[in-house]
């Protein structure tokens, strides 16, 4: 089969950077701010010591502040904040979507329409975002805008090599992509991604996940046909049930060769509640970049050593670094909902 010019990178290829999109006041971050902005500190520095940051933030001079008293001259100098509107601060779900050509190398970023996760919640500020940082003139490559299609960074996954991995639960739900059926979303999906293959999962669900069911909270491809993704061994978490048949779904899949997965289950963190609600904590949120991967932790020591350990398992060679995301589940998301990686040769370098 002909491979088509443009397709979707893994997230462990080389990057240039990650993108964040800042908290504020002004959004439902507010009654813990000052928590959240040092997690979000602790991100930027985590990211700027090894590449670069791209930040989308309502109050540039004051996140410029913060940062030039939180990270060291080098970091800060890798770092470009952007005065921008926004509703929320889910970087993954309303940031670009990069392809690279298999012929020369060359990227186009995608703009897909952000609708809030099937408009519940405010989303026209964001779904702004993208274009307004590729009009500031950050990024070497064009834009292409698909504004007729919903599609959540979280909601997809590459290998890098053509499949694309995605859950029935988040694109075939409500105020989407309706009236298309599954199969013609899969086909928009090969045709916008340049994937040869759509993988669809339908187990798997978090209690709390506002997303309908990111293929980021539970599943995560990993190089060399790995698969890293979320277990529950509890009979009596509510979970359970869904959770063993996401398992049987996965055990069953195979490569584009014909071969089965290799699968590493990471464990379910225990239940955390806030606010009367049921977190959708997960281990499966982790973001890779160049040389570490960074792994949401939960103060629970022992599951918190063995996800660290299998996501080391996954990614040999490049460093595990802990970052604590009990504040950032809060609002039913992790590090990677935070976070967009933007491939090697994306950002100019004059910036």
């Amino acid at each position: 089969m002909a491979q088509p010019e443009y397709t979707l990178p893994a997230e462990w290829e080389p990057q240039d950077g990650v993108m964040l999109t800042w908290p504020n006041p002004d959004t439902d971050w507010r009654p813990y701010i000052d928590e959240i902005t040092s997690t979000y500190l602790t991100l930027s520095k985590v990211i700027a010591a090894r590449e670069r940051l791209v930040i989308a933030a309502k109050d540039a001079a004051y996140v410029k502040t913060l940062l030039s008293d939180s990270l060291t001259e080098a970091e800060v100098a890798r770092v470009t904040v952007v005065a921008c509107d926004i509703n929320d601060t889910w970087a993954r779900d309303h940031g670009p979507i990069i392809l690279r050509s298999g012929k020369d190398g060359s990227l186009k970023l995608l703009d897909f329409r952000f609708n809030g996760w099937g408009e519940k919640f405010s989303w026209q500020k964001d779904n702004a975002i993208t274009s307004a940082l590729h009009g500031k003139g950050l990024f070497s490559a064009a834009l292409e805008s698909h504004d007729d299609f919903v599609l959540e960074g979280g909601s997809i996954e590459s290998d890098g090599k053509g499949t694309v991995f995605t859950t029935a639960q988040c694109l075939l739900a409500p105020r989407r992509n309706q009236p298309l059926s599954e199969a013609e979303i899969g086909e928009r999906l090969k045709g916008d991604l340049g994937a040869d293959r759509v993988v669809w999962l339908r187990h798997g669900n978090l209690v709390g996940d506002d997303t309908d069911g990111h293929i980021d909270t539970i599943v995560r491809i990993c190089p060399d046909d790995t698969l890293l993704y979320v277990g529950c061994d509890d009979e009596a978490d509510e979970q359970y049930a869904d959770f063993k048949a996401l398992e049987t779904e996965l055990q069953a899949l195979t490569t584009v060769e014909g071969k089965p997965y290799r699968l590493l289950k990471l464990p379910m963190p225990d239940e955390m509640v806030f606010d009367g609600e049921r977190l959708p904590a997960t281990y499966a949120n982790f973001l890779v970049i160049n040389g570490a991967v960074i792994v949401p932790v939960y103060g629970q020591r022992e599951k918190d050593e063995q996800a660290k350990a299998l996501v080391a398992e996954a990614f040999p060679g490049r460093e595990i670094v802990a970052v604590d995301a009990s504040v950032i589940v809060r609002q039913h998301g992790s590090i990677h909902c935070l976070t967009m990686q933007l491939p090697k040769g994306l950002i100019k370098n004059n910036l």
